[in-house]
């Protein structure tokens, strides 16, 4: 197990995380960007800083840092056993959230986009890239949401309840494995059916 701490909202610690990896790992099978944050505020009011923090983190990283893993990715790809991206999106970026989150549903969309222009790329190449596009989860950005507001969330999900860690997981395990192994450019929704409902 290796544990490297990384300030992944600049490109050059981006660059650093993949050749301290580098150091200890031959190849990388599986490039999860999940690092990921939010702003909310009224359209008046929104503040170029906000809209900046969470564009960089949200949609330029996940590129950095494929970018920067693409060697250690090629190395571990193969044709019959392709090398995974897998970036975390969200449905706000599938729909117009309910929510001022501007520059977070812009950057989600912006996500899944480049998840597909990645796929057509990086295909040849012998690396899947996909996108999961969560819902409602329990996690420390939703946590203020979903304690004003969890029943009626819930309510919303034709299979009426908030996502939970294992939703997530199995996806993961999904995208990460053999059954996946023909499927590029995909985005995924694991929301309880909120998308497709909306």
């Amino acid at each position: 197990m290796l544990s490297i701490p990384a300030d992944l909202s600049r490109e050059e610690e981006c660059q650093r995380l993949a050749e301290e990896v580098g150091r200890s790992e031959e190849g990388v099978n599986v490039l999860v960007n999940n690092a990921g944050t939010n702003w909310a505020a009224p359209l008046e009011d929104f503040p170029a800083h906000g809209w900046d923090k969470v564009v960089d983190l949200n949609l330029k990283t996940p590129f950095y840092l494929t970018r920067a893993f693409l060697p250690l990715l090629e190395a571990a790809a193969t044709a019959d056993d392709p090398a995974r991206v897998i970036n975390v999106g969200s449905i706000d970026g599938l729909r117009v959230p309910e929510f001022n989150t501007y520059s977070y549903a812009a950057s989600k969309a912006g996500l899944h986009q480049l998840t597909r222009v990645l796929a057509r790329e990086l295909g040849p190449r012998h690396i899947t890239v996909n996108a999961v596009a969560p819902g409602p989860f329990e996690s420390r950005m939703m946590a203020a949401t979903l304690a004003a507001a969890s029943d009626e969330i819930a309510a919303s999900a034709p299979l009426g309840r908030i996502g939970r860690p294992d939703d997530m997981a199995g996806v993961a395990v999904f995208l990460s494995g053999r059954a996946s192994a023909y499927i590029t450019g995909a985005i995924i929704p694991v929301d309880g059916g909120i998308w497709a409902a909306s």
